[in-house]
């Protein structure tokens, strides 16, 4: 008899996102004649900007010859995009990476969510709180996550982040193995400095913790003293890996292509205590094994970001979010209420007024202006009270979304 993996039971019916769907659709719904303005779901709205473009032309025409046709590419990724990123990413801010220690993908959210595939399934796990639920949920699927008891897993740590904290985590009093971190911060859009960030280098350097470290946004970054990697950090090489996505930094959510860094100083020991092993090397027999590689469209496409007119472009495109975001906090705060994040991100993270429940002021803003949300508590146990703001639509709709819930707020 075929059992199933019980573990994928313990998950709630719908992803967090899923169930924002439905609601909106039924408002739709049961109110045709309201143009809804969705500011919840991250998905970007600007074209591609003319130098990726340019270059995903110019590989379809290669794969329209039989000199220059691709079949399978290697696993890793191709080593003109790796060498690219090594040049760009990391020895520009004096990082030195082997090319072998980049592993191009579809997008950074396959990979975060892989990664816990190359540890044991009973190693502890700890999180920042609000998090973004895909770290949480490919937990449950593996069963290192526990049991869920008052709306936490019995096996992870959280760590809260909220306006009382200034939104920076507490080192943990005890050890963890695993430590997932991500900054600039999905929801909250809040940053840690270096200082705090070699707290954490040096928790996991005296703990053995792994550091799962997600800078998807990295590249919307304003102010000059936040690190844009954890390698950063002196010793950070020997107990962090760092997941990247083009996905907002150039708009390819459509497109699907980033990439993961695993150092070969990474080891993680045998249960037997006899043996430390290279986390790289593990990884590469993951990807080989099951992964045949980004598109080599897709690859070429990001190499173009690179050059010194996609630099510019996608530059153009981040700071055309960033005034969104700008505009956004300005209005919210006028409004009377407390905005944090929408600096050095693109996600603005509002407590609800009078402490309405995060879900209850997501009814309250689609059914009194037609705008959508991410109700916080979606996020863990501390987003109760906040909601997620993100900065990715067109300026337009932008405006329009904070002249409705001016009025609203003020009627």
């Amino acid at each position: 008899m075929a059992l199933v993996n019980e573990h994928f039971l313990k998950l709630s019916n719908n992803y967090l996102f899923a169930d924002i769907a439905k609601k909106v659709n039924a408002f739709k719904v049961s109110h045709p004649q309201i143009k809804v303005i969705s500011l919840g779901i991250g998905d970007v709205t600007q074209p591609l900007c003319p130098a990726v473009i340019e270059a995903m032309h110019k590989a379809v025409e290669e794969m329209a010859q039989k000199a220059t046709f691709r079949g399978y590419g290697p696993e890793r990724g191709y080593d003109f995009l790796r060498e690219a990123i090594i040049k760009n990413d990391y020895a520009s801010r004096g990082i030195h990476l082997d090319a072998s220690e980049v592993f191009i993908n579809d997008g950074a959210k396959s990979d975060t969510g892989n990664i816990g595939e190359i540890v044991r399934w009973d190693n502890s796990v700890g999180v920042t709180d609000p998090i973004y639920p895909v770290y949480i949920d490919s937990n449950v699927m593996s069963g290192r996550a526990g049991v869920l008891e008052n709306g936490k897993w019995s096996n992870v740590t959280y760590m809260p982040c909220t306006a009382e904290n200034n939104f920076i985590p507490a080192i943990p009093d005890h050890r963890v193995d695993l430590i997932y971190l991500c900054y600039p911060n999905n929801p909250t859009g809040t940053v840690l400095s270096k200082n705090e960030l070699h707290k954490w280098v040096n928790y996991a350097l005296k703990n053995d913790t792994i550091i799962f470290y997600d800078a998807a946004y990295e590249s919307f970054i304003q102010e000059d003293s936040i690190p844009h990697s954890i390698y950063e950090i002196k010793g950070a090489k020997k107990v962090a890996i760092e997941f990247r996505s083009f996905s907002k930094t150039a708009g390819f959510t459509g497109i699907r292509c980033g990439y993961t860094v695993i150092p070969k100083e990474l080891t993680a020991e045998t249960i037997d205590g006899k043996q430390r092993v290279e986390l790289n090397h593990v990884w590469d027999r993951r990807q080989s094994t099951k992964f045949n590689g980004t598109s080599y469209i897709s690859q070429r496409a990001a190499e173009a970001i690179y050059t010194p007119e996609g630099k510019q472009q996608i530059r153009e495109t981040i700071n055309y979010y960033m005034a969104n975001a700008k505009m956004m906090t300005d209005t919210l705060t006028q409004l009377g209420l407390k905005v944090f994040g929408g600096k050095n991100a693109p996600y603005l993270w509002v407590k609800t007024p009078d402490n309405i429940g995060s879900w209850a002021f997501f009814e309250q803003m689609l059914y009194g202006a037609g705008v959508v949300c991410t109700p916080g508590v979606g996020f863990g146990p501390s987003g109760e009270g906040y909601i997620r703001l993100t900065a990715f639509g067109n300026r337009s709709d932008c405006e329009e979304a904070m002249q409705r819930l001016t009025s609203m707020l003020k009627g």
